[in-house]
């Protein structure tokens, strides 16, 4: 097997950037396709098998966006109780977003068996403008990724602002962004 390249997510950075300048004073129409085109390429610059968006709704993690998750059997609208998911953990402080191998934090039980395989997991909050956390962006792969740095979680910020954004516009249509989308979680 050929040794992994380097990340190189400065592509990855400038599109999000140049979409949250798009978007500060008021609705793209194609910003959904924008945003989804957006995780795959992350999905496929982070090497993970699955992305997806989720939002926490009555005490469950509802699956707003997926992108390879067929053969693990996720599926947009799917839902699953939040308090047994590793989105809540890292909401809640207990589980560090950036994981590169998840099987120690299963091994020692501060977290459970999600019942499908999760080696590298990358987990940051949607914050909405006002402070409520709507969900989060995900991403992981079934196998450990020891080479996954900060520059990987930077980008998965980035997103969960330019979803925060999305999210923003289609609650408050004549919402106009005039400052930055908080960068604190």
């Amino acid at each position: 097997m050929p040794p992994l390249e380097p990340l190189d997510l400065q592509d990855l950075e400038v599109t999000i950037s140049e979409l949250m300048v798009a978007t500060a004073d008021g609705h793209d129409p194609a910003l959904d396709k924008r945003i989804t085109d957006v995780l795959l390429t992350l999905r496929r610059q982070l090497r993970m098998d699955v992305v997806f968006v989720s939002e926490f709704v009555d005490g469950r993690r509802v699956f707003r966006f997926v992108d390879g998750g067929d053969p693990l059997g996720l599926h947009t609208g799917d839902s699953a109780p939040l308090e047994q998911s590793y989105c809540q953990a890292v909401v809640q402080g207990r589980l560090p977003e950036l994981v590169t191998d998840a099987a120690p934090f299963v091994a020692d039980a501060s977290l459970p068996d999600a019942g499908i395989p999760v080696g590298a997991h990358l987990s940051t909050p949607v914050v909405l403008p006002d402070g409520r956390v709507y969900g989060t962006v995900c991403c992981f792969s079934s196998a450990p990724q020891p080479e996954l740095h900060d520059n990987a979680l930077a980008c998965l910020r980035q997103c969960a602002r330019l979803v925060a954004r999305k999210v923003e516009l289609e609650q408050h249509p004549g919402w106009s962004a005039t400052e930055p989308l908080p960068l604190q979680f």
